[in-house]
């Protein structure tokens, strides 16, 4: 097999997740005026509830699939039969939850009257099971992967030009949310031949996968419930339309947080290839950087989205939604614990077969969550989830970082603080100094003229900051590139 680079795969995922910030930035303030606040709820809140039966149908799959895959992928037979023991399995799980939904909907009246919208979102769990995502991840066909998302979301933002023009057309909103994200898995089912043998190979061993799935299906439920819980007791608990402020917010958080982590996302396949061959050296060198690069870019990003939240939610949505503004401000320091735990997590302690821990982790994470959730949820409604999800984020971050040895917990000494922060403050105060420049914002375009120029002297001053301080992960970057144009140029 063809090795892949980190560093094209880390380019990759990151305008896969740039694609990912591009498409509801376009998208978001069409549909927020379209639709308004209530039918917003609607979609995110039976958004939220399919998301839980998905995941019950994918087990553990998506992050056990990247492993086991990656750690059999010389070997195509063995791969290939993986694959088809893996694949039988999520389709046998998604029947089951198809059941489990259907019965629920037809006996809860609340559901019952969305009983067509949840019949549409509901094709996820389908496409999901038949898409084997976890089997490209593992063979590193981020290329791939990228170039095909980025067609279905075009493809998906001119259907909602041509479809949605009014707020009963949310099921068209629901179902091209649908298309946009799943809808290229069909495309991973066609293409499988490429990679494996769709033949029956024999000497099928599904009990081996039983315990390790159920273990990540355990820590995927634990993460769903203190990621999604909020939004489903808003729901019931407030009213549709908190539930369209926090998603709101979480919408914003959540397209962050894909940016913040688009590298270490793509290391699962490489870590667990270099522990299984015990090349431990590079294996915690890789961790090293990716720590150093998760505080690099999480803490600018949490700093600045915070001081201009109010400006961020209009220019996202409008001013009917001034009420997730709060929110977002509430949530925002979480990306920070997410980039870590992302790292801890599924980069450290799940190559190293330590998922337990990161199990464990989840499971306190869910259980803040619920007990703050009925604490605050009551008095603060949207902000009362936003101090739930963060105080859970801590929580994760917590527990995976007292299950790390003394060795892994060095790696964190190695992070250049002092110049991150300093990069922060200095980028702070110079996009103060200019925050009210006279601009008369009243349209989202002078919304976007102004984020514009203040997020490129922010993050501008910042770059230069960390550059001229020459900060170790970031020379080291420069260096790489400034060489990859001197090559270009001979």
């Amino acid at each position: 097999m063809k090795k892949k680079s980190v560093k094209v795969n880390a380019l990759m995922n990151t305008i896969l997740s740039m694609s990912a910030f591009i498409f509801p930035l376009i998208t978001f303030p069409y549909i927020a005026d379209t639709l308004g606040v209530k039918m917003n709820g609607k979609i995110n809140s039976i958004s939220t509830i399919v998301t839980y039966f998905s995941m019950f149908a994918q087990l553990g799959i998506p992050t056990y699939g990247v492993r086991i895959c990656a750690q059999n992928r010389k070997n195509k037979e063995e791969l290939s039969r993986i694959t088809q023991e893996i694949l039988f399995i999520n389709l046998i799980t998604a029947v089951f939850a198809y059941v489990v939904l259907g019965g629920i909907t037809i006996f809860i009246p609340e559901l019952y009257s969305d009983k067509w919208l949840i019949l549409v979102m509901s094709s996820i769990i389908l496409l999901n099971a038949i898409g084997v995502e976890w089997l490209y991840k593992a063979l590193e066909e981020y290329t791939y992967i990228t170039k095909r998302s980025i067609f279905f979301k075009l493809v998906s933002i001119v259907l909602m030009f041509i479809l949605v023009h009014k707020p009963k057309d949310y099921m068209w909103y629901g179902a091209i949310l649908i298309f946009a994200s799943s809808a290229s898995n069909i495309m991973n089912l066609i293409n499988l031949k490429k990679y494996v043998t769709l033949k029956p190979v024999g000497n099928y061993n599904f009990k081996r996968h039983y315990k390790p799935i159920f273990i990540f299906f355990a820590l995927t439920v634990a993460t769903t419930i203190y990621t999604n819980l909020d939004i489903v007791m808003l729901r019931f608990m407030k009213g549709e339309n908190a539930v369209s402020y926090y998603s709101t917010a979480v919408k914003i958080k959540t397209i962050l947080v894909s940016l913040v982590t688009s590298v270490s996302a793509v290391l699962l396949p490489k870590a667990s290839i270099f522990v299984k061959e015990k090349r431990m050296k590079e294996f915690y060198e890789i961790i090293e950087k990716v720590l150093d690069f998760s505080l690099l870019i999480s803490l600018p990003v949490v700093i600045f989205f915070s001081f201009f939240a109010r400006e961020g939610i209009y220019f996202i949505a409008n001013y009917k939604f001034a009420d997730a503004v709060m929110p977002m401000v509430v949530i925002m320091p979480s990306i920070i614990f997410i980039a870590f735990t992302a790292v801890i997590g599924y980069q450290l302690l799940v190559p190293l077969g330590k998922e337990k821990n990161v199990l464990y982790s989840s499971i306190a994470g869910a259980l803040v969550d619920l007990i703050l959730n009925l604490i605050f949820i009551p008095k603060l409604g949207p902000t009362g989830a936003s101090i739930g999800t963060l105080a859970a984020e801590i929580a994760v971050f917590i527990v995976q970082f007292c299950a790390m040895t003394e060795v892994n917990i060095s790696l964190f000494k190695k992070i250049s603080y002092g110049k991150i922060i300093i990069a922060n403050v200095l980028a702070f105060v110079a996009v103060f100094l200019i925050k009210d420049i006279p601009l008369n914002i009243k349209s989202r375009v002078q919304d976007f003229i102004y984020m514009a120029i203040v997020a490129t002297v922010f993050f501008g001053v910042y770059g230069v900051v960390l550059l001229v301080s020459k900060e170790k992960l970031v020379k080291e970057l420069s260096t790489q590139l400034w060489d990859m144009v001197n090559r270009r140029k001979k």
